[in-house]
């Protein structure tokens, strides 16, 4: 295989810094372009250092001065501002645009980057939440390619290769549950923060360890299912598997079910991406299935977790719900974090900004952005009547 340019969108950021582990593995075969990061000065300087990056932008343009000088001597070019990665990500020097950035502000670079005909290592799954349909005719019209770096989507991704285009019957999206899939929703209620950010399994960023806890993160994985692989909502399915070993599966018409397996560790799923369609070595911990034990499954409780009802009826209703359910849920969990609201206040506020959404039917871009910004505005005003 040829050596791969890539430019890693969100570099400071949990999925950023895994791929990083993986470049640091083949230096061979993956060479960095750009890195970006919003606040994370220091890390940025570092790691651009380390891999000699053509390129950097850091968002909060306040730190500009400060990455500027520390990476001159390097002879490594600096940008500042939003709209830098946008352009960047563009460039005719990078092959695979890894978008690992959070939230709805991935979405502009993800388009940037599609525009451009790009390879995207899609990690951020609020890109095809918010304006799925609009970023799936978009690669196809500019020959982009989007491969998943979402464990379960990569293993869904993986799965049907084996398929020789046989019709998917069922996919079967696995969860862990979280921190709380034994708890009592009493207890649930109460969640501080810290309970919540302690993640059984995974090693992820503040924002998916509080949506695993409320398992908004499953249902954004339902709707970015239904984009990705062409899927409707009710052909894809949560089961709920603690041990994460099992990464999601496909059931075909006869009955067949084709499983994708790894211990939970991320590299795996970005690497694959990276290298796509070979597979190359990892330095990671692999399978003995003699001391797995008993891997367990049991269906989601969409009482003690209405975050799945909520993402089902976003994807049901269709046009701008998604992008509404997506915008209140950023602005409740950063309230959350904040340790300002409680934890059932998080999706009880992402389910009435969606009862009072202006509802569009076909959205454009621009309807998107707006959508989101009246979304954030309307989600405000209700964590602040209710802020501790």
């Amino acid at each position: 295989m040829e050596k791969r340019h890539i430019a890693i969108l969100g570099s400071t950021g949990s999925i950023g810094r895994q791929a990083l582990d993986v470049i640091r593995q083949h230096r061979d075969l993956f060479e960095v372009e750009l890195l970006t990061a919003n606040n994370s000065s220091e890390l940025l300087i570092s790691q651009a250092i380390e891999f000699e990056a053509n390129s950097v932008v850091i968002c909060n343009e306040e730190k500009y001065q400060e990455v500027s000088e520390a990476l001159k001597p390097h002879y490594i070019k600096v940008f500042a501002g939003m709209q830098s990665v946008c352009d960047l990500a563009a460039s005719d020097n990078i092959d695979i645009v890894l978008t690992s950035m959070v939230g709805f502000s991935g979405l502009s670079s993800t388009i940037s980057a599609v525009k451009a005909g790009k390879t995207i290592a899609l990690a951020n799954k609020e890109t095809l939440v918010a304006a799925g349909s609009i970023v799936m005719k978009l690669a196809e019209r500019h020959g982009a390619r989007i491969l998943p770096v979402d464990s379960e989507h990569s293993a869904i991704f993986q799965c049907l290769m084996g398929s020789a285009g046989a019709e998917i019957e069922k996919i079967h999206l696995t969860a862990s549950g979280g921190p709380f899939r034994t708890w009592k929703k009493e207890d649930i209620a109460k969640a501080t923060r810290a309970q919540a950010l302690n993640h059984p399994n995974w090693s992820m960023g503040s924002k998916i360890t509080i949506d695993s806890a409320t398992m908004m993160n499953k249902g954004l994985e339902i709707i970015e299912a239904r984009w990705l692989f062409n899927t409707p909502g009710d052909k894809i399915e949560v089961v709920v598997h603690p041990e994460s070993i099992i990464h999601s599966m496909i059931e075909y018409a006869d009955g067949s079910v084709i499983a994708q397996m790894g211990h939970p560790d991320m590299r795996e799923a970005i690497q694959f991406a990276f290298s796509f369609p070979f597979r190359l070595p990892l330095d990671n911990r692999k399978l003995n299935f003699a001391e797995l034990g008993q891997l367990s499954f049991s269906a989601p409780d969409v009482e003690r977790f209405p975050a799945l009802g909520l993402a089902y009826s976003a994807l049901a209703k269709g046009g701008n719900m998604a992008c509404v359910m997506n915008a209140a849920n950023e602005a409740a969990v950063n309230a959350f974090l904040q340790e300002r609201i409680g934890f059932y206040d998080i999706t009880d506020i992402v389910a009435e900004c969606m009862a009072g959404a202006d509802f569009v039917a076909d959205p454009d871009l621009d309807a998107i952005f707006e959508t989101n910004e009246k979304t954030l505005a309307s989600a405000a005003e209700l964590i602040s009547k209710i802020s501790r």
